[in-house]
């Protein structure tokens, strides 16, 4: 595993990254509604990357069509944006990211409602996001790296009943979309590496309402629950430090 360790510099680059990688994000949020195509999203999400002088990290990533993962309901991650799919009144849609800057990428995740969602689903939203911002709070130099999947697991499974897909993962960033190390959302048996100040990773809770199996479609990219039942992603890219973790695409 070849963890590495980023420079003042090339922190500075990376918060300028995630700083823009934030506003567009800010501003999909806003322009997402009712009737609208997840294609749609995406001719506006690459208007903004022109317009912020940055480029989409996703598209081309092996092979991956689009700048954005647009993801509805039972859709899980990687879905690809398209002119058919249309949000409805009580959808939840996950949009999922990432810019490259001056070389250096950033990654982030949002999940939205779409109109009048029920209240159970919207519970299960805020679950998740309140998963992501927790394991960020405990992230320092000198912690092992499997505090994160470990504080992810017993927020999602243990509290609150919800399945992690262990399938799916977060990531160390940088120069590349994804470096050393991997990160699972769930306890393993080893503690990992030890996280030291200067490392920039992906954090990003992958979560089912059902049972967590999931499987791929024909196109080869959109993973859905094998349940039907509602998955959700919340994800931002942090910087270790000596004393917690600075989030830059906040």
């Amino acid at each position: 595993m070849a963890i590495i360790i980023k420079t003042k510099d090339e922190i500075e680059l990376m918060r300028e990254s995630g700083k823009i990688l934030a506003e567009i994000l800010k501003n999909l949020s806003a322009f997402v509604k009712i009737g609208m195509s997840t294609h749609e999203i995406n001719v506006y999400a690459e208007k903004l990357m022109h317009n912020y002088n940055v480029q989409p990290s996703f598209k081309g990533f092996h092979g991956y069509p689009a700048a954005l993962c647009t993801s509805v309901n039972e859709q899980v991650v990687h879905s690809i944006p398209s002119e058919k799919k249309i949000l409805k009144d009580g959808d939840i849609l996950t949009i999922d990211c990432g810019v490259l800057y001056k070389g250096f990428h950033s990654d982030s995740a949002v999940t939205l409602f779409i109109g009048n969602v029920q209240e159970d689903v919207k519970e299960f939203v805020y679950i998740v996001k309140k998963a992501l911002y927790e394991t960020i709070s405990k992230i320092k130099e000198g912690e092992y790296l499997n505090i994160i999947g470990d504080t992810i697991q017993k927020i999602i499974e243990e509290q609150h009943g919800f399945s992690v897909v262990k399938e799916l993962t977060g990531h160390g960033i940088g120069r590349q979309l994804h470096e050393d190390p991997y990160i699972v959302n769930y306890k393993e048996k080893s503690p990992g590496p030890v996280l030291k100040a200067g490392m920039t990773i992906a954090i990003e809770p992958i979560v089912a309402m059902g049972s967590g199996k999931i499987r791929t479609l024909k196109d080869k990219w959109t993973i859905i629950t094998q349940d039907g039942l509602p998955a959700c992603q919340w994800e931002h890219t942090v910087v270790v430090t000596k004393t917690g973790a600075e989030i830059l695409t906040k």
